[in-house]
């Protein structure tokens, strides 16, 4: 089985307790431990590509280009245990809603929309994650670090045109590779560039940042930067691709 396919549906209330239970169970030993980060970040997200069909198979396949700028936001928690080691926890929901016109009629999760009226597609794609990986010993201003992502993706797409609606609700645990580089050289800027990602001949999945931070204080650490969100998959009940720029702003503050 393809393991960017979903391995359940179920409905998204049970996706976000579940999330609630991997960062709890993350949290715990951080709050007993003595070197906790914690970050919140936010800013606006731009849809560049979403193309989508439900089934995968048979669903009239739908292209959906640039958006609106919608606004996204996520927490991180982070735990440095050890000489080397670390875990991290982090909540990233995300939706964004988009409205076309298809010349064509629509069939979508075995709902059909008629041509020529205003349909709203409304994309969501939340995702919870725990992380562990190891911090590199190197040399110079430069540091590595790389580990396992497990991930629970709680997608969900909805057409509605005032008349009909359908959704389609996607519940799916993805492994992902881990990898992170830090620049730092003692003085009061550092570069931070991370990636979460995972291809098969059946989709993939992206997650890339690159932020720069300023050392505020002893605690405080706000930051600016950039971010690429794109994947998807391609199988018989589903076929979804997406591409999302973010501009993101946070802090990091330790314990």
């Amino acid at each position: 089985m393809n393991v960017l396919r979903s391995l359940a549906l179920a409905p998204r209330t049970r996706s976000r307790a579940a999330a609630l239970v991997l960062l709890a169970s993350a949290a715990a030993p951080a709050v007993a431990g003595s070197d906790l980060r914690l970050e919140l970040e936010g800013g606006p997200v731009w849809q560049v590509r979403n193309d989508f069909a439900v089934p995968g198979d048979s669903g009239t396949e739908l292209r959906l280009g640039d958006a609106p700028a919608a606004t996204a936001g996520r927490l991180t928690l982070v735990w440095d245990f050890g000489v080397r080691w670390s875990l991290r926890a982090l909540a990233a929901p995300l939706a964004t809603d988009t409205t076309f016109v298809s010349p064509d009629p629509v069939s979508f999760a075995g709902t059909e929309f008629a041509a020529g009226v205003p349909i709203t597609q409304r994309f969501e794609f939340d995702s919870y994650r725990l992380t562990l990986f190891r911090r590199f010993a190197t040399a110079g201003a430069w540091s590595l670090r790389a580990g396992f992502t497990a991930k629970v993706r709680d997608a969900s797409i909805r057409l509605s045109d005032g008349h009909s609606a359908a959704t389609r609700d996607d519940l799916g645990l993805v492994p992902l590779l881990y990898g992170g580089a830090r620049w730092e050289d003692g003085g009061r800027l550092a570069l931070d560039l991370e990636l979460d990602a995972l291809a098969a001949p059946q989709g993939r999945a992206v997650d890339f940042s690159a932020r720069l931070e300023l050392a505020a204080g002893e605690r405080w650490r706000p930051y600016l930067g950039y971010r690429l969100l794109e994947g998807g998959a391609d199988n018989d009940e589903v076929r979804t691709f997406s591409t999302f720029h973010f501009a993101l702003a946070g802090v990091s503050f330790r314990f």
